[in-house]
């Protein structure tokens, strides 16, 4: 479990890190486009429906 916890805290260190934080706006900009939300709402939906 050590392991986990030095995983997520090496994660968080680059998500608060500046390259961390490009990735995060650049992730936050393509999900506000339409066309993504569109395909984000498709690959959601197939996946809810296998799990029935």
């Amino acid at each position: 479990m050590e392991n986990d916890m030095s995983l997520v805290q090496r994660i968080t260190a680059f998500l608060r890190s500046p390259k961390g934080q490009q990735l995060v706006d650049r992730g936050r900009r393509e999900l506000a486009k339409p066309e993504n939300q569109t395909k984000l709402k498709q690959v959601t939906s197939r996946l809810s429906g296998r799990r029935r």
